[in-house]
Formats: C-alpha cells, sequence, structure tokens
C-alpha cells in the first residue's frame, strides 16, 4: 500500500505515531479538532513510570469491590444508569481481573513501558522539552498499616518486573517531602521514573517537532470515515470538508469509539473520567515529586501552573456533565495531608480515559478492515505509553507477520 497517512487524534498517541510514521518515510497528516495536546493527555498527573504497569482490574479487585459498590469512595464513583447500560463490559472488566488475564496484562503493559522510556528520553532532547523532566520518580503514601498491607500484591508485581522501589519510614518520607503533614504510616518511592511539570507542553513540543520535520496538522472535526477504494477518507462534520489517504490510524482516544462505529466496528469501551484543579501551597509549600496518596484517592503533582491534584475513577458517558463532588472530596482529604492555598482554575477539569475490559490498549490493523490501523484504549497511560505505543505501531505497517506476533497481547482482534 502507498505512503500517504492520516492520524486522526492529536494527543500524546497520535503525535508520536504521526512522528514515528515520518520516521518510517510516510507522508503524514496529522488530524484533530483542536490543537495537539488539549484533550485526555493535558490533565494527567504528568508520570512517566514503571510502576504503571498495575490495571485498575487486578486480583485484589475482588475484594475491594463491596466498598467500591457503595459508590462514596473519593477512588472510585459511577454513575448508576451508566453502568447499567454497560454491565457487558464491567462483567468483561472483572473477568479480566483473574490472576491469569492480569499476568499476561501486567507482561505486556511493563514491555511497552519500557519500549516507551527511551523514546519519550529521544524525543524530548529533538524537540527541546527536556527542561521539563524531573527524574526523582514518584511516591506513594498509606496512612494506616492495612492500607500498606493491602499494597502487598502491587509491590509483588514491581519486584516480579524489576521495578525499582525503596520503602520509606515516616522519618525519611519527611526528609524527601517535608511540607507532607505526618499522618502517613510508610511510603514507597518509585525509582527510575519520571515525571513532567506540564504534559500539554511536551506533546505540544512533540507536535511542533513534527511539523519542522514537514509534517503536516490539520483542524477538522471528524464526523465519519469510509473506505474509498483502496484509500481511507475522514469526512467533517457539518461539510466541513473531507481527506483521505491510503491508511488511516484512528488514535482519538475516548472518541474512537464514535468514529469507529461509521463503519461497524463496535468497540467495548468504557470512559474513567477523572478531574483535576491546580493550587497554590501555604507560605510557598510545594512537594518535589509526584505523590499519590493511596487513602485520599489523588495524586498532587508540582506542575508549572501549581500544584495539580488529580482525582481517582468516575465512569460515566464520555461527554456527560461534569460532577466535581469527587474532586471536592479529594481536596478535603489532600487538606488533611498538604498545607493547600487557594484554588487556581476557574474551573475544574475533566478528562476522560478510554478503557478496554483488560486494561490494555488495541495497537494494530482492525480486522476486515485493510488500512484502518488502530492505536487506542489506554486508560490512564497513555501520556506515559505513547512512544511505545507508536514503535509498535510502525513494526506493524513495516512486518506484519512477525511484528504480530511480538506484539499479539494488544491485537484488535481480541475484541473486534
Amino acid at each position: 500500500m502507498g505512503k500517504q497517512v492520516i492520524v486522526l487524534g492529536a494527543g500524546m498517541v497520535g503525535v508520536c505515531c504521526a512522528l514515528e510514521l515520518q520516521r518510517r518515510g510516510m507522508s503524514v497528516q496529522l488530524v484533530d479538532r483542536r490543537e495537539p495536546g488539549m484533550e485526555t493527555s493535558m490533565g494527567n498527573a504528568g508520570v512517566l513510570a514503571r510502576s504503571s504497569l498495575m490495571p485498575f482490574n487486578h486480583p485484589g479487585l475482588w475484594s475491594q469491590l463491596p466498598r467500591l459498590l457503595k459508590n462514596d469512595t473519593v477512588q472510585f464513583r459511577y454513575r448508576w444508569q451508566y453502568l447499567a447500560r454497560n454491565l457487558g463490559w464491567a462483567a468483561r472488566f472483572l473477568l479480566s481481573a483473574r490472576p491469569a488475564v492480569f499476568q499476561e496484562t501486567a507482561e505486556a503493559l511493563d514491555g511497552l513501558i519500557r519500549l516507551s522510556a527511551p523514546e519519550h528520553l529521544r524525543l524530548m532532547d529533538a524537540s527541546g522539552a527536556r527542561r521539563r523532566l524531573r527524574d526523582t520518580g514518584w511516591i506513594f503514601l498509606y496512612r494506616t498499616q492495612a492500607a500498606w498491607d493491602s499494597g502487598a500484591l502491587a509491590r509483588r508485581a514491581f519486584a516480579q518486573y524489576e521495578v525499582p522501589t525503596q520503602e520509606l519510614s515516616p522519618a525519611e518520607l519527611a526528609a524527601l517531602e517535608p511540607a507532607l503533614s505526618p499522618i502517613f504510616h510508610r511510603a514507597l518511592w518509585i525509582q527510575g521514573s519520571y515525571s513532567v511539570d506540564d504534559p500539554h507542553e511536551v506533546v505540544a513540543a512533540y507536535a511542533e517537532l513534527f511539523r519542522r520535520q514537514g509534517g503536516e496538522f490539520r483542524r477538522l472535526t471528524a464526523g465519519s470515515i469510509r473506505r474509498d477504494g483502496q484509500g481511507w477518507t475522514v469526512q467533517g462534520l457539518e461539510g466541513s470538508g473531507s481527506l483521505t489517504a491510503d491508511r488511516l490510524v484512528v488514535a482519538l482516544g475516548p472518541w474512537s469509539k464514535d468514529i469507529l462505529k461509521s463503519v461497524g466496528i463496535s468497540l467495548p469501551m468504557a470512559f474513567e473520567r477523572g478531574y483535576h484543579m491546580h493550587y497554590s501551597g501555604r507560605d510557598g509549600a510545594s512537594v518535589t515529586r509526584p505523590v499519590y496518596d493511596t487513602g485520599g484517592g489523588y495524586v498532587l503533582s508540582p506542575m508549572a501552573r501549581g500544584l495539580r491534584l488529580s482525582t481517582g475513577v468516575e465512569l460515566d458517558a464520555c461527554d456527560a456533565p461534569a460532577r466535581t463532588d469527587q474532586l471536592d472530596l479529594a481536596e478535603a482529604r489532600a487538606r488533611e495531608a498538604f498545607p493547600l492555598d487557594k484554588r487556581l482554575d476557574p474551573a475544574a477539569w475533566l478528562g476522560r480515559r478510554p478503557t478496554l475490559p483488560d486494561s490494555r490498549p488495541m495497537i494494530g490493523e482492525a480486522p476486515r478492515h485493510p488500512g484502518l490501523w488502530l492505536a487506542l484504549g489506554h486508560q490512564h497511560i497513555g501520556f506515559s505509553t505513547g512512544p511505545g505505543t507508536a514503535k509498535i505501531l510502525g513494526e506493524l505497517m513495516a512486518d506484519g507477520g512477525g511484528a504480530a506476533s511480538r506484539h499479539y497481547a494488544f491485537r484488535p482482534g481480541r475484541f473486534i
């Protein structure tokens, strides 16, 4: 097939795919309704972490389920009408918490994360974004011994996949992060990991690198896609134009589900929504790296715009109205642990994390749709694993057979 490619979606995953295909000699158009990095990639905690190999649906989820279903925790909320309409997805998600599936997922995600980290460093150097990078890891905080004990499964997984960690006593934690209140029984420092001070600016820098190297970015709100002869066409909404290329990569994150319906593909995708807000620290207080309060259900990250408080999961429709009670509760818990001062944003930011039942992304060609490629479903880790996803996609496009066996865990055919 020809070398003209449209990459639909300009978040971290889409931008990295555009760069990788460009590097392989293809003529790439990057397309989105907004400027690069303005949607889900903007609002994360900015962590590029080896520890992200632990999916939300792990074997320990079964014991947590009675508490989570009460729908009053900081970590997890759901809209019951949405869950009732998506019971099939929920059942498959829970079944994927079985030990055998969990092990397959953890191994696949570990490989994807390992592949991504050196590519991030290369792209940061090439784009000038390296100044935004910290190599100080991040810290998991535990308020009680029971909370520490409940994290044993994660610690075993980290040890199995050689994620470097260090257990911290209260005194050791205070030496690293003196602004935290002394309410934590123990902490786990995840080392060998990175964080950035502005996720959006990193994506924007990668996109600018793509442009400098001859790539084209187009603003278009895609309404549908279709196969035209040997190529693919993206049709804009309301007569806003269309684009055609030999191959099409759908990397629209949570909006991939709707666009793929136009070619009869029904994705089993749900939306783990989340909120963030920026704060100042009282008397200039801050943290030097992201911290995850496992009991408080939030991550606090030092960003260029202030301290970013990111919430846990809210299961609801992709574009349902915001419900900020989860953020309010997370803020209250954060104030127990840190001297937060004023809110710095006029309104809470809302993002959508696109999640497939086994918490693995789809990377590869869509079955029965030649020339249609998918790079989607990254749940919470699209920002950190975009470069690895792009490497796999490039391998699959260039060497389908051999690469397909190497990256079997991410095959779209497991759900399509």
